[in-house]
Parts: structure tokens; sequence; C-alpha cells
């Protein structure tokens, strides 16, 4: 089965290429599109934003819930610096990258936000993100992050509201990295950050002789520094759980970085007076779209708009019976998207 991916992710099916080199050659396409089309010349911060063991869980066996808290990440961070500023018109630029690895690439859903320090009007002026207090951001974010799992329920609001009597809550907004105007190497640098692969190769060792695998944290202090040697299959399986879903996108745009200003923006401008149009990169290269030059180069038959592509399937099996137009019959699925959990009434 192949896995549809966002522009930061291998295929998994692609054989003739290793993961190695494929996750360097699309962010080396993604990040000169950041600098020269996406990112606006404004100052910017990077947010991080985690959520607590108990959440986690959850994610692992229903994937889309990351997105999910994606889109409650941004709501909040453009709630925030609206209500700071005293404009309630402005739009944020929000690139989210959605992370399920920890240092040790062991299962940790979090988030990467890289933000504009700030908002635009809707005539395209630009207003600072004053100071803020983090600990008011976190608390906004835990609990619209409840109210969207009481929502949809996976808590029910006595599990929620207990959850906001914890102490320590386990949620956590990191607002502390700031990037100025002018930087636009380190912005185009913490956005590859931000879309890392889960497992680096120059920190990874294997023992023949012990068959066993090394693997060392890209921390030096903390409850995750340090390295761990775990059984090859046991860090295989490890790594595994970090391939998305089919269809699921890991690298989201929100507010003025969304599709549709972006779109309504370039309709707006004027052409240019000479020369060929800019060259925009389709987002999701690697997915299997292309767009701009890589069209040439792609061996799929294009033909005029509208036309019919040619069925270059391979033909159907042949066994004891014609079974190439049989599909699968879909797994089961319990509440929260595991397998299993069917509960079953009598007759």
């Amino acid at each position: 089965m192949r896995a549809r991916t966002s522009i930061c992710w291998p295929s998994p099916a692609r054989a003739d290429t290793s993961a190695r080199a494929v996750l360097p050659k699309r962010l080396a396409i993604w990040t000169p599109w950041l600098d020269t089309t996406l990112l606006a010349p404004v100052p910017y911060r990077q947010v991080v934003l985690t959520i607590p063991k108990r959440l986690r869980a959850y994610g692992l066996y229903r994937r889309c819930l990351l997105g999910e808290i994606a889109r409650v990440a941004a709501r909040t961070l453009t709630a925030a610096i609206r209500t700071l500023t005293g404009a309630r018109d402005l739009a944020v630029g929000i690139v989210a990258c959605l992370q399920t690895h920890g240092s040790r690439a062991n299962w940790h859903p979090h988030l990467h936000l890289l933000v504009t320090d700030g908002g635009f009007r809707p005539d395209g002026t630009f207003v600072t993100w004053p100071v803020h207090d983090t600990a008011r951001l976190t608390e906004a974010f835990r609990r619209a992050v409840l109210r969207l799992v009481v929502r949809l329920e996976l808590f029910d609001e006595h599990q929620a509201a207990g959850m906001l009597t914890w102490p320590h809550s386990g949620f956590h907004v990191h607002t502390a990295v700031w990037v100025p105007e002018d930087d636009r190497a380190f912005a185009t640098r913490l956005a590859r950050y931000c879309a890392r692969n889960p497992v680096a190769l120059e920190r990874l060792t294997y023992d023949r002789a012990t068959k066993a695998v090394t693997y060392r944290s890209d921390t030096s202090d903390g409850p995750t520094a340090g390295t761990e040697t775990v059984d090859p299959l046991e860090f295989l399986a490890r790594v595994l759980v970090h391939i998305p879903d089919q269809g699921h996108v890991t690298t989201r745009y929100y507010g003025w970085y969304a599709n549709r200003p972006r779109g309504t923006r370039r309709k707006a401008a004027p052409a240019p007076a000479d020369g060929p149009p800019a060259l925009r990169i389709g987002i999701s290269i690697g997915v299997g779209r292309v767009s701009g030059e890589h069209a040439a180069r792609s061996p799929t038959p294009r033909g005029p708009a509208g036309a019919r592509r040619p069925d270059l399937r391979p033909p159907p099996r042949l066994g004891g019976r014609l079974d190439g137009g049989f599909r699968r019959r879909p797994v089961a699925r319990g509440p929260i998207g595991r397998p299993g959990g069917i509960q079953t009434r009598d007759a």
C-alpha cells in the first residue's frame, strides 16, 4: 500500500530511492519555495506545542487527531494575537509541521509552528505581536484541546474537568525562539528543522556482534538525553509508527498562508510587464502531483485539459477466477479508529 504523504516525508513505496536521499531532496525544493514565494519579509517566532501523555495514545490510533489539534492551535494563536493587538481583523501566517517523534524516535506527537510575529491587516500592513504571557497562552491551548476531545467523544465532560485540576497539566507552549525580519537564512533553516526526519542516521549505530541498535538523543540534558540500545526489530517497529496514513498531510498552512488567501492575493496582484511567469512549486510535491518545471520531467503522459489519460495499470491477476476488480473488505474500526472494539447486538 502506498502512503500519500506531505512534501517532507519520503514515500515508503519508492523502492528505487532511499529515504536518506529523498527527504533532503524534497526539503531542498520546499525550502527555496518558502523563501521566495511563501514567507513574507516580517519577523517570525517558532511555537512548539506539546500535549500530555494521556492524549498521545489517542493520536497513535486516530492519526487525524493531531491535525485537529493543529487547527485548534492555529485558532488559539490567532485569537491571542488579535486580543493583544486590539485588531480583530488580523490574519496570522502559520506554517504547521505535525511531528510524531521524540528525541529517541519514540512516539511523541507535538506541533512545530513557524508563526509571523504579529498579523496582517486586510490592506497588507503588518502589526507586531506585543509582549505576551506564555502561561496564559498554554492555558488557552489546554482548554481548547480538551473541548476538542470532548466534542470528538474521546473524553466525557467529567474526565475533561478532571484534567483541568491537574497541577502539572502536561500541556506546554514554547515561544522563545524569535527570528528577525532580515535573517531569512535562519527562518528557512528553522523551517527545515520543524519538518525534519524522525530518524537521523548520524546518530544511529549498529553493532553486528551483539546485533543491537544504539540511537543517540539530540538533547544533552533532560529525561530523554543520552543513548538507548534496543533490538533491531524493536527499533524498526518504533520507526514504522511514524509513517503517516494515506492522505494524511504533515505540513499545513493557516491564516495569511492558507491556500485561499494566497490565491486571492495572487489573482489581485498585477501581472508582470514582461518575462516568463514566475515558477510556482505545488505544495503537494511528493504526494503524487507536480507542477512547474517538474511537469516536464514527469513520466506520466499528459494530454490537453479534460483529456482522459491512458490506463497504465498492470493487467488483473489471473488465478482460479478474475480477481483484479475486487476490493478488499474494509477493516472494522472501534470508536477511536483502532481495529476491533466493535460492539454487537443480540438479535
